[in-house]
């Protein structure tokens, strides 16, 4: 029998996934972006990357309504490009979920450590996922209303925060030694534009994860995108909003390598003792929060449909008694954990372990992206009568700029960073190798007409 997921989900509990699957973006990880591009150089990353989401999200938002599938860019790409495009695409889904969420733990670990210098990040972050690994496994619905609480109150933090640094604001702080470390614009800072782009990723990373959820969904071709659209302009605004602020409060190269930027950047505006500052490290949790426990339920919902099509293990597909993934949410959790607990023996390219999870999920991002926008334009020609309640507007312009960026940032995330290719690459070979040994195991799988293009 297959296994079903049960439609629970509103617009607002949508809304709420998108963004807050999202939203750690704005708490951490964007700031590496200045040790390398500097703030004047960053905000030109960020702004060409803001119209890369922008204009994927109103493409793929065409794709989720008309394929409503856990599996979301797998399902696409199955459709599109067969069984080999299902793979990549969901291979590169999987990657880019399973990574971020040991980043995100850390950096919760390292909020925590503001408040409590003898906690250990790492055990603080195992704590995190075993608590929203529970959560997880509980119910879809308690998760998305948990979810969106947790954004809302994250939102409102962040809405605080720039509140209360305004006022000390300063545009002479932010553009000084922006470019990369000068002030002169040179072809060592259009280097760091390009090299800072995992890190502006990192800002709108994952709202595609919403889409797994679409089986859950209460009339997708409705909720789904009312939810899409209000979450990309909501993160757009804070993204720019957080960055601006936050780089002129003070010498923002002080805040461009560590996990907890925004305490930091209060801090040297009302004081280390200020209640701002104390309640910012506190509610400034729920961001991470609502992010960590979004990915958890995204990964899971990718483990299940992969497993579900004879992809993955057929035991990954199995449903709790709660109707939840269970064993999928622990799988991702267990390598997550492994992942925390590497940094004491890699060291990847120089970088710190936070940012080298941060830069291969962002590997995973671009790479499902592309293949995305492919098959947004491959359904076209050859599905045109796939029923679409939502079309993608201005295509196939919209849609070619989002693949054109993506391409763009691929070639860019190579050059930069060869060794974290080198490994992403071989994931996706032993990907490739289990599912050339396992081809009895997906023609026994259950039949799924949307997979099938029926």
């Amino acid at each position: 029998m297959t296994e079903k997921l049960k439609p629970t989900l509103g617009t607002l509990h949508l809304w709420g996934i998108a963004v807050g699957l999202v939203i750690s973006g704005e708490y951490f990880g964007w700031s590496y972006g200045w040790g390398v591009a500097g703030t004047l150089g960053f905000l030109i990353t960020t702004a060409l990357i803001a119209v890369m989401y922008t204009c994927f999200i109103f493409s793929f938002t065409e794709l989720t309504t008309a394929i409503p599938h856990a599996g979301g860019p797998f399902a696409y790409s199955r459709r599109a490009f067969g069984e080999t495009g299902g793979l990549i695409a969901g291979m590169a889904t999987l990657i880019e979920f399973v990574f971020a969420p040991p980043a995100i733990a850390m950096a919760i670990g390292a909020y925590l450590n503001v408040q409590f210098p003898h906690l250990d990040p790492r055990y603080a972050a195992v704590g995190a996922y075993l608590v929203f690994m529970t959560l997880n496994i509980l119910g879809v619905k308690l998760a998305a209303t948990f979810e969106l609480l947790v954004t809302l109150l994250a939102v409102i933090e962040l809405l605080v925060f720039m509140g209360v640094v305004a006022p000390g604001f300063s545009f002479s702080h932010f553009v000084i030694n922006g470019w990369a470390g000068s002030n002169q614009f040179s072809s060592h800072s259009l280097a760091g534009i390009f090299a800072a782009i995992p890190f502006a990723i990192w800002f709108f990373l994952a709202i595609e994860g919403a889409a797994m959820a679409a089986e859950e969904a209460k009339d997708p071709k409705r909720t789904i995108p009312k939810a899409y659209i209000s979450g990309i302009l909501t993160l757009v605004v804070l993204a720019i909003g957080v960055m601006m602020l936050a780089g002129g409060a003070g010498n923002w190269q002080q805040l461009s390598g560590i996990n907890d930027p925004l305490p930091q950047a209060m801090k040297i505006v009302v004081g280390a003792h200020s209640g701002w500052m104390h309640m910012l490290v506190w509610i400034g949790l729920f961001g991470l929060i609502a992010s960590f426990h979004g990915i958890i339920l995204g990964y899971s919902r990718q483990f299940f449909a992969l497993a579900r099509a004879g992809y993955l293990p057929e035991s990954l597909a199995k449903l709790s008694v709660f109707k939840t993934p269970h064993r999928a949410i622990i799988t991702g959790g267990i390598i997550g954990i492994i992942a925390i607990f590497s940094d004491s023996f890699v060291n990847l390219e120089g970088m710190s372990l936070t940012a080298a999870m941060i830069t291969m999920a962002v590997f995973g991002a671009i790479v499902m992206y592309i293949m995305s926008m492919l098959s947004l334009f491959k359904l076209r020609r050859s599905e045109p009568n796939l029923p679409r309640s939502f079309r993608a507007p201005g295509y196939p312009v919209v849609p070619a700029i989002a693949l054109l960026i993506s391409v763009l940032a691929l070639v860019a995330m190579i050059w930069f960073n060869l060794m974290l290719a080198g490994i992403f690459v071989g994931m996706l070979i032993v990907g490739y190798v289990y599912f050339r040994l396992t081809g009895a195991q997906r023609q026994h799988a259950p039949e799924d007409a949307m997979l099938a293009g029926k």
